[in-house]
């Protein structure tokens, strides 16, 4: 996998963007020049005069990027294959100002399957670093995105949760480690 740290782009037509991290949506103009701060999980976080904005791995071709395949079941999978699947989905969400994905740093408190008429249902709890996180929202749609992808799941339930309050003691010790806190 390549390394698109610090590598330059220019957004090659309207785009949407979340500016980081204010969570607010923006179009990004065609022929602006920015690079590449955080190329984690299939989205990208870029600088862009100034400011940070996320680009999501949908939209990875407007800055001259390629998108991540779909993840796929092996053949006969069983519910714990499935949950695997979608565990390591999950550990494709990252926050934007952190290269840590939200499973090592201890945000996804739940996750299970429910049956439904149409296919499984994914009942994920979660919570944030903080509880005032203007990217809240944005995580939250990323993990139902990524999570509705995984064959055979109709639709993803993500509840934000705030207790127990996310602490650092939280975080894998990779995640320790990778952020310096350990």
């Amino acid at each position: 996998m390549r390394n698109h740290e610090n590598e330059p782009i220019v957004v090659q037509r309207p785009t949407q963007a979340i500016a980081i991290p204010s969570g607010v949506e923006v179009e990004l103009k065609p022929g602006v020049v920015g690079y590449v701060t955080q190329a984690l999980g299939g989205s990208f976080t870029v600088y862009i005069d100034g400011n940070l904005f996320r680009i999501a791995g949908a939209d990875a071709d407007a800055i001259g990027m390629t998108p991540v395949k779909p993840p796929e079941l092996p053949p006969g999978a069983s519910e714990a294959d499935i949950l695997n699947v979608i565990w390591d989905q999950l550990r494709t969400c990252y926050d934007p100002e952190i290269p840590v994905n939200i499973v090592d740093l201890g945000l996804i408190y739940e996750c299970t399957l429910a049956p439904g008429p149409d296919g499984r249902t994914a009942i994920i709890k979660m919570t944030l670093t903080a509880p005032g996180c203007g990217m809240g929202e944005i995580l939250v749609q990323d993990v139902r995105e990524k999570v509705e992808i995984v064959p055979t799941i109709a639709r993803a339930e993500v509840e934000l949760v705030f207790d127990p309050p996310w602490n650092p003691a939280m975080m894998s010790e990779a995640a320790r480690l990778q952020t310096g806190m350990l």
